[in-house]
């Protein structure tokens, strides 16, 4: 059997700050919270694909700036530019637009990037071969 890509799991400075974060911008839930020594950890999803892939927060991390050249991010996929631009548009009034909307050649298609409560690079695309818009 070959392996199986379940979770990511990010250390964060800012727990509520981190799942209100990939709450609004992501559409992430809630789908499991666990209690660890005082700590509570939380486990999100897209709706209806909690037994797929989930991102993991655990509190107590240092933070991540990242630099300019470091391209280390997450990449969700939109159904269309105009997703792109709304999502680019809301993080701007948010403060938290790393890379305004624009468009790459295949297979990177149009994107935009925010940055997490704590450094951390998320991008959201139209167009890649991967996920909604996907070319086919």
């Amino acid at each position: 059997m070959s392996p199986t890509l379940t979770h990511i799991a990010l250390h964060v400075s800012d727990l509520e700050a981190s799942k209100a974060f990939y709450q609004a911008f992501c559409g992430l839930e809630v789908c499991h919270e666990r209690h660890d020594g005082g700590k509570t950890i939380l486990w999100l999803a897209e709706k209806g694909r909690e037994h797929e892939f989930i991102l993991v927060l655990i509190p107590g991390g240092p933070g991540r700036p990242q630099s300019e050249k470091d391209f280390s991010h997450q990449g969700y996929a939109l159904e269309s530019r105009e997703a792109v631009d709304a999502i680019a548009e809301k993080a701007e009034r948010e403060g938290c637009l790393l890379w305004p909307p624009r468009q790459e050649a295949y297979p990177v298609g149009y994107y935009c990037g925010l940055r997490d409560p704590d450094g951390n690079a998320v991008e959201f695309s139209y167009g890649q071969p991967l996920g909604p818009g996907a070319e086919g």
